[in-house]
């Protein structure tokens, strides 16, 4: 068959390659002039940075989708299990490292925070627990065919879900869990991996803790954006056509059935085409949907605030992930998703991809990637609320770091809500779609394909099963088992 896949994020890729190793003619269509979406690198003065996703789990879903398409992965695909997962600096003072020996990281809270022990080991038990009840349901099956509901173990997994504690917000599971507030805190920030607010989103999300503690983080050891790279070669070799600088201005539907799409003036006719544009941007610029007024209502997900500061400085005290805290953290999340703003205290996140790749920055100096949480673009004065939340940061850091970091920013460059929608096509800026603050947001995010349009499906972060790397990757795997063989 022809097959249309509209945007060339990981999900995009990712399908593009398992359906043109089917045998299918596929051909992207990407409105950028390179492949990547959300996940893109920028260089600039002797400095290079990854400016999507920092965070890489679940590498052997690459493995997989190498194999699907019957190849092997290559050796300049490498990449590194992570011994420090994130250092954490708390307002009060205290310096956590979250090692990835579970034993480690024990000892750490044990001894800085005068956790029990148990109360850890119980936790990552169950966050596996929740893994494993999950998986077939929500992250590697349609959730909207009753078919897949009904596999043995998928309805072993349904005997299990009130396991899962979807009736309970993550913070309230985590505070009974833990009884350091610093710890609580920790594992709360795991409801910002898709944009989701702890005190509201379902504890279910505790799952997340799983893909990192338990499974493990890697890094590429020639950084995020070699992702996109090597996928995007291994659809080149497998036969997929790529049309960059191309924007779909239209999905064409006759008699209920998707027969193509139109880039500018110019209509191309296809047997099935594959979504892997932001799900608010397809229902109110490419088609009329049929639950557009459903998807309108949704509460969007956060969006970010990017500093890509070249610093002429090595920090020792900082690793390849870095949080600084912020010291009141529901306040926080009431500023993101009730009075849209960013908090005059936020919660810092610090990456530096020159800790493992030294080439990213000059000699004696790092690359930092600093993000704050911000709300999704409702029409705020980004002019003032970037110039207010810069010093904010650079206040937070001298504190944090006793320095002036100021004296060493070299170069800079700064990814807005408005900037990433810009380049994203995502409504508002938002990173993940939808939120997943209520108990039932797993079921409400968009499925992989409609029962009212024939030969139309949906991959990426803003659609079943979520954001994020690992979960783009499925997307791709259930649509590319949807679409018929011909």
């Amino acid at each position: 068959m022809k097959i249309a896949v509209i945007g060339s994020g990981i999900g995009g890729l990712a399908t593009a390659c398992r359906l043109a190793s089917k045998g299918h003619e596929v051909t992207v269509f990407e409105k950028n002039a390179s492949p990547g979406g959300k996940i893109d690198e920028i260089n600039m003065e002797g400095y290079r940075f990854d400016t999507g996703p920092s965070l890489f789990t679940l590498p052997e879903l690459v493995e997989e989708l190498y194999s699907a398409a019957g190849e092997t992965i290559p050796s300049t695909f490498a990449y590194k299990k992570l011994d420090v997962l994130c250092k954490y600096f708390y307002n009060t003072g205290e310096h956590l490292i979250a090692w990835s020996d579970q034993q480690k990281f024990t000892d750490e809270c044990v001894q800085k925070l005068g956790e029990d022990a148990s109360n850890i080991t119980t936790y990552f038990k169950n966050a596996s627990l929740i893994y494993k009840i999950t998986a077939d349901i929500f992250l590697f099956n349609s959730l909207h065919k009753v078919k897949n509901l009904l596999k043995f173990s998928v309805l072993k997994s349904l005997l299990q879900i009130h396991k899962i504690r979807f009736y309970k917000t993550m913070h309230g599971d985590n505070k009974r869990n833990f009884k350091s507030p610093l710890l609580v805190q920790l594992f709360d920030r795991y409801a910002t991996y898709n944009g989701s607010n702890p005190y509201r989103a379902p504890a279910t999300l505790n799952v997340i803790a799983h893909l990192e503690n338990n499974k493990g983080a890697y890094f590429p050891e020639q950084g995020m954006y070699s992702i996109v790279k090597h996928i995007y070669e291994l659809a080149l070799k497998k036969g997929v056509r790529f049309n960059f600088n191309s924007l779909v201005t239209s999905i064409d539907i006759q008699n209920k059935k998707a027969v193509g799409v139109t880039v500018g003036d110019k209509a191309f006719a296809f047997d099935s085409i594959v979504s892997d544009s932001d799900i608010n941007y397809v229902v109110n610029n490419l088609m009329n949907h049929p639950q557009k007024k459903r998807i309108m209502r949704l509460e969007p997900s956060s969006s970010a605030l990017v500093f890509y500061w070249g610093i002429s400085k090595e920090f020792p005290e900082l690793d390849l992930h870095n949080i600084l805290f912020s010291s009141d953290y529901k306040r926080e999340f009431n500023n993101l998703f009730e009075t849209k703003t960013i908090d005059s205290d936020p919660t810092i996140y610090i990456f530096v991809s020159s800790k493992m790749i030294k080439t990213d920055a000059p000699k004696n100096c790092e690359n930092w990637f600093v993000m704050v949480n911000a709300p999704s673009n409702s029409k705020e004065n980004w002019e003032k609320l970037i110039r207010t939340t810069k010093k904010n940061i650079i206040n937070k850091i001298n504190k944090s770091l006793k320095t002036n970091i100021e004296d060493y920013i070299v170069c800079e460059k700064i990814a807005s809500p408005i900037i990433i929608e810009q380049n994203t096509l995502s409504k508002g800026g938002a990173l993940y779609g939808n939120s997943s603050n209520s108990m039932f947001s797993a079921f409400l995010r968009h499925p992989n394909f409609l029962k009212s349009v024939k030969n139309l499906y949906f991959v990426g972060g803003s659609v079943h099963p979520g954001g994020g790397i690992p979960l783009c990757l499925a997307s791709a795997k259930i649509v590319a088992t949807e679409i018929p063989e011909k």
